[in-house]
Parts: structure tokens; sequence; C-alpha cells
């Protein structure tokens, strides 16, 4: 029983210290960002996407709301 709970509390220990060691590892290792050649081609398409997105909205209320008029199949 004893060595039950000994190997229960290594691998708790052990799940409990990766993540801070994982941070610790990466905190040692410099990011390296790519140089950029030419800018971002996507602007200006966020006014369409809200648009395409409201009415997405409205068009699925419109669906959900419509379709209260299903008649009971038992009499």
């Amino acid at each position: 029983m004893l060595i039950k709970k000994m190997t229960l509390a290594a691998a708790a220990a052990a799940l409990t210290i990766s993540p801070a060691a994982a941070y610790a590892a990466q905190a040692d290792m410099a990011r390296a960002s790519a140089p950029v050649e030419a800018e971002s081609n996507l602007e200006g398409n966020g006014i369409i996407l809200a648009l395409l997105g409201a009415a997405a909205v409205i068009a699925a209320i419109v669906i959900i709301a419509d379709g209260d008029d299903d008649e009971p199949v038992s009499a």
C-alpha cells in the first residue's frame, strides 16, 4: 500500500512540475522573427465579413422563429 501511495505522489509531483519546467526551458530560447517582405492583402475585408456575419445571424433568427407552425401528430 505504501508503494502505491509513493508512486501516486511521484506521478502527481511530475505532473505538477512539468509545465513549469517546460516554461523555463522555453524562456531560455530566443524567438527569432522572420523578415516581412510585403504588406498583407487582407485589408478592408472586415466590414464585408461583419455584414455577412450579421446576415447569417438574422437569417438564423428568422428560420428559428418561423418554425412554430408545426401541428401535433396525435389528435
